[in-house]
């Protein structure tokens, strides 16, 4: 293999969300080039971004991370939050609710539904599957862990299929009490 092939990566984000991923003085930009061992190429009139590799050695998963990082930040999360990606236990996942929804009040009523009043919903969901959640436009946006994100995954279907938040939240708190059973008799043996 050539040592010196370079993964290019592109991407295309909201112009609102360029100065986020940029970050002041190019704070955010700069830590995600650092700890990904990419060069990031922002056009900021049309929010299209390369990410390259950098390094000698083919690196293809910090390029992969980068891009994660960006269409993380792109989907609404804090660039804190979003670093949390660089774990290589964390999964960052997107469902996009135009796959779900027939039309546009539909989708709004889906985001109601998943937000919550004043974000009580989006919260407890965050709260008992241990993930952070995002809605950005028509986009849904988790972190966490295989597991914790797959429940939440779940949890979220069930919102959109219509399914009552009490029920939501019991198969949660469910699946929460299963798990600590289970850590407590890995213990046990």
């Amino acid at each position: 293999m050539d040592n010196n092939y370079h993964l290019n990566l592109s991407l295309h984000i909201p112009e609102e969300r360029i100065s986020v991923v940029i970050g002041n003085k190019g704070k955010t930009k700069n830590e995600i080039c650092k700890k990904c061992n990419v060069k990031i190429e922002i056009e900021s009139k049309t929010g299209e971004i390369t990410v390259s590799s950098t390094s000698n050695n083919f690196d293809e998963y910090g390029a992969l991370k980068a891009r994660d990082i960006i269409t993380a930040i792109s989907s609404g999360f804090s660039p804190e939050r979003a670093f949390r990606i660089l774990d290589e236990e964390t999964l960052f996942q997107i469902l996009d609710l135009r796959n779900f929804t027939s039309s546009t009040n539909s989708t709004h009523r889906i985001k109601g539904r998943i937000i919550g009043e004043k974000g009580k919903a989006r919260k407890n969901l965050e709260e008992l599957t241990n993930t952070y959640i995002s809605i950005y436009g028509h986009i849904i946006g988790l972190i966490g862990n295989y597991e914790e994100t797959k429940l939440a995954i779940d949890a979220v279907m069930l919102l959109i299929n219509g399914r009552s938040h009490k029920t939501v939240y019991e198969m949660l708190y469910q699946a929460k009490r299963r798990s600590k059973i289970e850590k407590l008799q890995l213990w046990e043996n």
